[in-house]
């Protein structure tokens, strides 16, 4: 689009925001087909869709948003609640393109209580309207199992799919099952459980479904009661086992004060590309609904915006009518005849934590799930860790460490390990022999390591690294900014790796301000195991270079001071006579039999 048509469309777009109410609304905008690509709510339609003109507050999102807008639409509506219900209705009906959008939960469980005359109560992931009556769905597959489980020692209902009627019971036309032998159908197939005894039992399921165990504990409690008095111990007997058995399962699942009814518990954790809003309905001091959305995020939404959305969809798809919703953070939303509450002690924020604690998991088990799907998206979740807990401008793709190793000075080397994109490239280690340090020195042999490394960079326009981890504490890292900055004039970040008292690394180090300070990283969490084998992968390079080095000094012996006298004579010779003490002992004749006369005859005036 040429500047001019740019400059004409949003002089146009302007003047219908200068047109609009200042009065609370939903508004659309419109792409040049005419599909609606975004829509919102405001409490002042006028101040809200003008705020997106506003370059001085726009992000890159937004921007790409205003550039795709060629008209604006508006609705007018009395309150705030109504704005909220009007821009959920409008955003599931037409899906823009740069709004959030709930993400498909089909996966997600529920319980179906057909709409058969004799009805079964069975989980399915297939939602069909008309089938029966749905609850859930439910996002943790062992509450539902241990529902179920409860459902089915309590009211051992049937399981068989017969289309089965009263008129078909009575033609003879079914037979008891082995279900009926094992006590987990009482045979309403063959008459032996009445009708009504069965739809009974169907009203108290869909209670327990409903989370009114308690209703339902009351119900067999009372049932109970008037068995006992009639002289019917056994019927009696049978409703306490069924009592107990419901009543225990309530226990478990209360986590508040009984007296605390219909409520509602939302809480909300997010990322840069999704949303997570968790829902807890609680009856009767028992929590009965627990589940967490996926909201995929378009733009720069607010977690305030999201989490009234949030709410407003979730009343809706469980047809709640709390009067009390208990939130994180205060929202700019009015309900009508809800009060809305932050708590800040109490069994209500014994609520608000349990919520947030699910949401947190949630997002957690999600991401460990999409890195199991995507590795490279474990490293790259690793390195910008590590890039926020060291303040880095840019993500630390490429990492070199460095280790010393000696001993009381002899043979003493370093290596240096490269990690690119968190993973070690072999091909580009690199041991070094210190030439220039006499004995034990190991910030001198640091200092030799690191200028020959970055000196020969420079001079081959090779990759400098994004970060450099020094194996050791202040010191190292000292050494190591003095060659690169003072020295080589290099911009590198430099970090360190601390140990503690017992030689285990125990903190990360890093320069802010031109002052070493510890950057907090949790011994148990995934960077610090990343850091941790960075560490022990140039200890093990280092170290091996080094036994390498001192086994080929044990091994010299005086045949590799005679001219003339390769490796492979070395071995023949070796093979043949097991020690120089035995070559030196040996004719020239023998000695020729394995090398021939030539290197026989240096090799007897050497020796």
């Amino acid at each position: 689009m040429a500047k001019e048509e740019d400059d004409t469309r949003l002089e146009r777009l302007k003047r219908i925001v200068l047109a609009l109410p200042e009065s609370p609304g939903c508004y659309q905008y419109f792409d040049g087909e005419g599909t609606i690509i975004y829509v919102g709510k405001a409490k002042n339609l006028k101040r809200r869709v003008s705020s997106y003109f506003n370059k001085t507050a726009q992000t890159l999102k937004t921007q790409i948003l205003v550039s795709k807008i060629e008209n604006i639409n508006y609705v007018v509506v009395p309150t705030d609640e109504d704005a909220l219900l009007l821009e959920n209705n409008l955003i599931k009906k037409y899906k823009p393109r740069y709004n959030i959008l709930l993400k498909d939960d089909k996966t997600y469980p529920s319980v179906c209580v057909t709409n058969e005359e004799f009805p079964r109560v069975f989980k399915t992931r297939k939602i069909i309207p008309g089938v029966g009556t749905y609850y859930g769905p439910f996002s943790h597959a062992g509450i539902l199992n241990t529902m179920l489980e409860l459902i089915n020692r309590i009211y051992p209902l049937r399981r068989c799919r017969f289309a089965m009627s009263s008129q078909q019971i009575e033609d003879g036309k079914f037979k008891a099952c082995l279900e009926y032998h094992i006590k987990n159908c009482k045979a309403p197939c063959v008459g032996w459980q009445t009708k009504e005894e069965y739809m009974e039992s169907v009203a108290e399921v869909k209670e327990i479904l409903k989370g009114n165990t308690r209703k339902v504990c009351a119900t067999l409690l009372q049932k109970m009661a008037i068995l006992s008095e009639e002289l019917r111990f056994e019927e009696a007997q049978e409703l306490k086992r069924k009592y107990d058995l419901a009543l225990a399962f309530c226990e478990k699942s209360e986590v508040i004060a009984q007296h605390e009814h219909n409520i509602d518990v939302f809480s909300i954790a997010d990322d840069e590309k999704s949303a997570f809003i968790n829902y807890l309905h609680v009856t009767n001091g028992c929590i009965n609904q627990a589940f967490t959305f996926e909201y995929a995020k378009r733009m720069d939404e607010e977690p305030e915006d999201l989490l009234a959305l949030g709410i407003v969809e979730m009343r809706e798809r469980y047809h709640s009518d709390s009067k009390e919703i208990i939130v994180p953070f205060p929202l700019e939303v009015e309900l009508k005849d809800v009060t809305i509450t932050v708590p800040q002690r109490g069994d209500k924020k014994h609520l608000l934590d349990l919520s947030l604690a699910n949401v947190r998991q949630y997002k957690f088990d999600k991401a460990k799930q999409a890195e199991k799907l995507n590795p490279e998206q474990r490293s790259t979740n690793l390195l910008k860790e590590l890039q926020t807990k060291l303040k880095l401008e840019h993500l630390p793709l490429h990492i070199e460490c460095f280790d010393n190793s000696n001993i009381q000075g002899a043979e003493a080397v370093a290596g240096c390990v490269v990690f690119k994109k968190a993973k070690p490239a072999k091909s580009e280690y690199r041991k070094y022999i210190i030439k220039t340090v006499e004995g034990p020195d190991d910030y001198a042999s640091m200092a030799e390591v690191v200028y020959r490394r970055y000196k020969r960079l420079i001079d081959e326009a090779g990759e400098l690294p994004s970060l450099i981890i020094a194996d050791g504490g202040k010191g190292q890292m000292g050494i190591i900014k003095h060659v690169v900055e003072d020295e080589l004039q290099l911009q590198i970040p430099i970090a360190g790796l601390a140990k503690d008292g017992k030689h285990r690394t125990s903190e990360l180090l890093t320069y802010q301000d031109g002052q070493i300070v510890t950057v907090g990283v949790e011994m148990k969490s995934a960077l610090f195991q990343f850091l941790t084998r960075i560490q022990d992968e140039v200890h093990r390079y280092a170290i091996q270079f080094h036994r390498d080095k001192r086994s080929k000094a044990q091994v010299a012996s005086e045949l590799d001071q005679i001219k003339g006298i390769g490796a492979a004579t070395k071995t023949a010779l070796l093979k043949q006579f097991k020690s120089v003490k035995r070559i030196r002992e040996a004719s020239e004749e023998a000695i020729a039999e394995v090398v021939g006369k030539a290197k026989a005859r240096i090799i007897k005036e050497a020796l």
